[in-house]
């Protein structure tokens, strides 16, 4: 393994620009739908790496940044509970986070594999995905991402999002390198270009924005209502926690669950995910873009990651950066959100395929067609809807169904047996 912890300070800065632009994409785009602050996105995603890089003791090359998986419950929660309610309960989200990391510390890894094996984790990330398919379509083809208004003409909107879809299609599947790592940064210039042509780019708010300017912060307001909506969802995002620290461990040859273990990556992301929202950003999760850069660039220097915060954190100080991104029109983002949301759903399906889970065994038939109706059709029962409450309906059904063996699968048993 090349040791990089005594690189120059320059060369570390380069790196840590680097791995922010492999993040940039992603980091924007949510906040981008959710009608949150582009600027206060960029300041938390840096405070929450850095505030995580504190908890782990700076072991573990990992940046942090907006969760793809609060995107429709963002959406549906601030319709429902208003903005800064909603930030309460992504909040308390976070906070969930440090319960199950204090958890860990005093019972081990067990409980969780107990509480959310295959069966559970993979339907409910496929619903994260398949629920937001709609808003892609809505927004492709030119509607606000609830589809009440056409902001855009259709024919105008469709090829815009189509073209933007291709090159980001493009640049995932041949581009080499680095530039494999952020297809979504070309699709969105490539489409921001097209739309400028098309004459559906308003540049307005960037000339009247000022180049310094902070942040828009918004204090977090609490109602039980959007709490106990908000904190169930936290489920798929912790497992994705647990996933990109093994994953960020397989590249660098280091067992992080050990050391420094389980409990404190999961009390380093909880409180990012809660400082964020108390500045009114997106909660906070590990990038597994970023992990990718790390394998390709073979630099695995912690320290990097602290560039990369502190470059994000002065980024969202100039006003004009924030102002232009707020102007990408809606098609360009709809076009690649149709990747983007899909992606999400495979994850989930192949959790499910991975660990070989037979779904002609009827509990796990029952489990993963509930929890499937249930979040993509926004069940409702009492406080919790759509995801919230296919993430509660999946663990109680495997709690009380019959056959906890078949809940993981045939893989985990074979490797077992090996």
């Amino acid at each position: 393994m090349q040791d990089r912890t005594n690189d120059p300070v320059w060369k570390q800065a380069i790196a840590g620009s680097q791995m922010l632009l492999v993040a940039f994409g992603a980091l924007v785009l949510m906040p981008l739908i959710t009608g949150l602050d582009p600027n206060v996105a960029l300041f938390t995603a840096g405070l929450g790496t850095l505030i995580f890089h504190v908890v782990t003791g700076g072991q573990i090359p990992i940046f942090l940044a907006s969760s793809f998986a609060f995107i429709a419950p963002v959406i549906a929660s601030k319709g429902r509970f208003g903005m800064e309610e909603t930030l309460g309960g992504l909040m308390a989200a976070g906070i969930l986070y440090i319960f199950l990391s204090g958890l860990v510390r005093m019972r081990g890894t067990g409980f969780v594999r107990r509480l959310l094996p295959p069966v559970v984790i993979g339907p409910v990330i496929m619903t994260i995905g398949l629920g937001l398919a709609p808003v892609a379509v809505h927004m492709a083809s030119g509607r606000t991402g609830d589809g009440a208004n056409q902001l855009i003409p259709y024919d105008t909107a469709i090829w815009i999002a189509m073209i933007s879809l291709a090159v980001t299609i493009i640049m995932s599947v041949w581009a080499k390198g680095i530039f494999r790592l952020i297809p979504i940064m070309f699709g969105v210039i490539t489409g921001y270009i097209l739309s400028a042509f098309a004459g559906i780019v308003d540049t307005t708010p960037v000339k009247e924005a000022a180049w310094f300017a902070v942040p828009n912060f918004v204090a977090p307001e609490f109602s039980w209502g959007a709490v106990l909506f908000m904190i169930p969802v936290a489920i798929a995002p912790a497992i994705e926690h647990i996933g990109d620290v093994l994953a960020i461990g397989n590249v660098t040859r280091k067992n992080y669950l050990e050391k420094p273990g389980l409990h404190r990556t999961l009390l380093g992301d909880g409180l990012a995910t809660s400082a964020a929202s108390m500045l009114g950003g997106p909660p906070n999760t590990t990038y597994s873009e970023v992990t990718g850069a790390v394998m390709l660039t073979k630099n695995f220097n912690p320290k990097v990651m602290w560039w990369a915060a502190g470059v994000a954190i002065v980024l969202a100080f100039v006003g004009k950066f924030g102002a232009a991104l707020q102007t990408i029109p809606v098609p360009v983002m709809g076009g690649i959100l149709c990747l983007l949301f899909g992606s999400i759903a495979v994850v989930g399906l192949n959790t499910l395929i991975r660990h070989q889970v037979d779904l002609s065994q009827s509990r796990n038939l029952v489990i993963v067609g509930v929890t499937l109706v249930f979040g993509i059709g926004g069940m409702v029962l009492g406080h919790l809807e759509g995801i919230a409450l296919c993430a509660v309906a999946a663990i109680i059904l495997n709690l009380i169904l019959p056959g906890s063996r078949e809940a993981w699968g045939k893989a985990v048993y074979e490797q077992k047996a090996d």
